[in-house]
């Protein structure tokens, strides 16, 4: 089976594509900017032709799509979030219209809920910024195409080799400076009083396993969570115990941003679980203890600080 994973060098195509490489029987193709990729591609910019040539040399049996921007401006998130999806699904039609296509969207996408609430696949879609708006935007024409297309929404992932642009990879970073002094000093972290639904990023990457494996057509919307809301204070103390922290943690008091609008989020994962067979195996001690490990560890910070000190700068040859 050849698998094509588009944006194999982010956070969740990194995990999803090691796991797929293990698989026997799995021919993995890697579809990016990076001068490795096997396919050069780029959703927000390619046109749907330049695309489809590209897919059609590489003769995929399925596509996962794990491409999206978490920042920047408006116009970057709709070029990643809303027309890479679009420019996909239309290049596909023509290059491989027999490939299954796995789609990684966001919780996100759906905005307030209810205090208590598990969120469903049929509950109403209502982001409140310009992020879940955009990924909506690509998820709506996932639904849409008559491609044997999935969309799995994503709640919040962690896990080993967090992105620093994220509360978990962030802290993780800030802890690893403060353990090495004596004493340790404080970190400052923002409002922590929302609930939130952490899923292991591993289990995010056996969910795409299980989507592709399965045969004949299933749902197009599954929620893949863990299926519980906790203060998402819970997961800072889980990664202070992790990294053996005595320092202050200092939160700041004013809240801002999603907290305030999106105050608790939970999926439902139900579906997931009949139709794919999926249950989540991390808990969220699992996730923060196996990114301190990876991540903020001496060894880990080690091994980062030889790999930054190896990389070229930028505009050095690679």
């Amino acid at each position: 089976m050849r698998i094509l994973v588009l944006g194999s060098t982010g956070y969740l195509g990194g995990h999803i594509a090691e796991r797929l490489h293990a698989l026997p029987g799995v021919r993995l193709l890697r579809g990016g900017r990076a001068p490795a990729d096997d396919l050069r591609v780029d959703l927000a910019a390619m046109t749907p032709a330049a695309l489809a040539e590209q897919l059609t040399r590489a003769e995929p049996d399925a596509v996962v799509n794990c491409v999206g921007a978490v920042g920047g401006s408006a116009l970057t998130l709709a070029e990643a979030n809303s027309r890479g999806p679009a420019a996909l699904c239309e290049a596909l039609r023509t290059a491989a219209p027999a490939a299954r296509l796995v789609h990684l969207g966001s919780a996100a996408e759906y905005g307030p809920t209810g205090m208590g609430e598990r969120t469903a696949e049929e509950a109403p879609a209502r982001p409140v910024a310009p992020y879940g708006a955009t990924k909506l935007a690509g998820t709506l024409t996932v639904l849409a195409t008559e491609l044997d297309a999935l969309v799995l929404r994503v709640t919040n992932p962690v896990g080993p080799r967090a992105p620093r642009a994220g509360l978990p990879g962030r802290l993780t970073a800030e802890l690893g400076r403060a353990v090495t002094r004596t004493p340790h000093g404080g970190v400052q972290v923002g409002d922590l009083s929302a609930y939130r639904d952490f899923v292991d990023v591993r289990d995010v990457a056996h969910a795409v396993e299980l989507a592709l494996a399965l045969p004949g057509r299933l749902p197009r919307l599954l929620n893949i969570g863990s299926g519980r809301a906790v203060p998402v204070r819970d997961l800072v103390h889980g990664l202070v115990g992790a990294a053996g922290f005595t320092g202050r943690v200092e939160e700041s008091l004013g809240k801002v941003g999603r907290s305030v609008a999106v105050p608790w989020q939970c999926a439902d994962i139900g579906a997931a679980e009949r139709k794919l067979g999926w249950t989540p195996t991390y808990s969220l001690r699992d996730s923060v203890t196996a990114l301190w490990e990876a991540d903020g560890a001496p060894h880990a910070r080690l091994a980062d600080e030889d790999r930054s000190r190896l990389a070229p700068a930028a505009g050095e040859p690679r």
